[in-house]
């Protein structure tokens, strides 16, 4: 790969989709899924042309992985929103690597609107998903629409498996 930013970026997002899949369980000490053809593997996208649908398939998340020194985080979440509606996901979130850091440590950002949505799905009351996914608002400005959640992707991976296990439907519309 000629372009060292995108050799970058393709390794984040690698390090994304391996981390969840072993913290979910979904593959074996070599990385071989245990069932290939499960809706609940985390996979990296295939890019379809000028419809872009996300870095990675986490289902129900579409995962825009983000490995640069300067964070645009509203931007980057209206571009994750838009991917999930492309790839036909009910949420996008971002991941952004952490400088010297284990991936576990990837800072995931949700918008308000998307954290409400998931919360609601998972029938919690705010303080209590707050608490247990170690959830912190990044509120800039009077401008709501550029407000956010952020937490670690090892949060993010327990949210996404108490969303699989409550929520029904969530690896059927995955496949």
């Amino acid at each position: 790969m000629a372009n060292p930013n995108k050799a970058r970026g393709t390794a984040w997002e690698s390090a994304v989709r391996d981390y969840l899949n072993r913290f979910l369980g979904l593959v074996d000490e070599t990385g071989a899924f245990h069932n290939a053809l499960s809706g609940e593997n985390v996979r990296r996208a295939a890019q379809e042309g000028a419809r872009d649908v996300g870095d990675i398939h986490a289902a129900p998340f579409i995962i825009e992985a983000k490995d640069v020194k300067s964070p645009a985080v509203p931007t980057w979440l209206r571009q994750a929103d838009i991917e999930a509606r492309h790839a036909g996901f009910p949420y996008g979130l971002v991941v952004h690597k952490m400088r010297r850091a284990h991936v576990r440590h990837g800072r995931v950002h949700m918008s308000v609107r998307t954290w409400t949505r998931v919360r609601l799905a998972l029938g919690m009351p705010a303080s209590e998903f707050a608490a247990l996914y170690g959830w912190t608002p990044s509120l800039r400005g009077l401008d709501t629409s550029r407000w956010y959640f952020t937490c670690s992707l090892w949060d993010l991976g327990h949210l996404l498996a108490d969303y699989r296990r409550n929520v029904p439907g969530v690896s059927d519309a995955a496949v």
